[in-house]
């Protein structure tokens, strides 16, 4: 093989590789990267997809963590850097979007646990509802932060920080957790849908 050929067998395999980690799914028209990057590296797509109401479409999510698992109990013990992005489809109020994610921490968690979260999930909630209603192709970004603290970003701009590690499994719960505001899409982020 010539010099020619091999550069050319060479920028066509970087592109192909470039392509691939650049890749992006696409739920409901709103694409997901294979990959976005957190305080200390990269995070992979662990799954992306769709959750319904009846028969609505709300919001299109995807999951990134370190290291991709199909396993929910896994990936809840796990304490590394996670990302959690969702895109409105739908208006909503901020009460709404506020009150499912309240009713989806009830349904995974006994009293004790609730009441242990309270000052966390009120501080987080509390933001949720100041950032402004939800209205169609708002970007909500749950990010757990090396430390373990939760950070919320609304369309880029940072709008909490909390402290307590627990809170961020909590909240992951309400997608992957036992009792899911969506099974489908349960299945759709942990990637178990073939």
């Amino acid at each position: 093989m010539n010099r020619f050929a091999r550069k050319l067998l060479a920028t066509t395999l970087l592109t192909a590789s470039l392509g691939i980690a650049h890749a992006a799914v696409e739920v409901a028209g709103i694409g997901f990267r294979s990959q976005e990057t957190l305080d200390s590296g990269a995070l992979m797509l662990n799954g992306a997809g769709l959750r319904t109401r009846l028969t609505f479409k709300v919001y299109a999510m995807g999951l990134y963590v370190r290291t991709p698992a199909t396993d929910a109990a896994a990936l809840l013990q796990d304490s590394g850097e996670k990302r959690i992005r969702i895109v409105m489809i739908r208006d909503l109020e901020a009460k709404q979007f506020a009150d499912a994610m309240r009713a989806g921490l009830e349904r995974n968690h006994d009293a004790a646990a609730l009441a242990s979260l309270k000052p966390s999930t009120d501080a987080l909630l509390a933001a949720v509802m100041g950032s402004g209603d939800a209205r169609s192709g708002t970007e909500l970004i749950l990010d757990q932060l090396a430390d373990g603290s939760t950070r919320l970003l609304v369309n880029g701009q940072a709008r909490s920080d909390i402290a307590d590690p627990a809170l961020y499994p909590a909240l992951l719960r309400i997608w992957i957790g036992d009792r899911p505001a969506d099974a489908d899409l349960k299945e759709d982020l942990l990637n178990r849908k073939k």
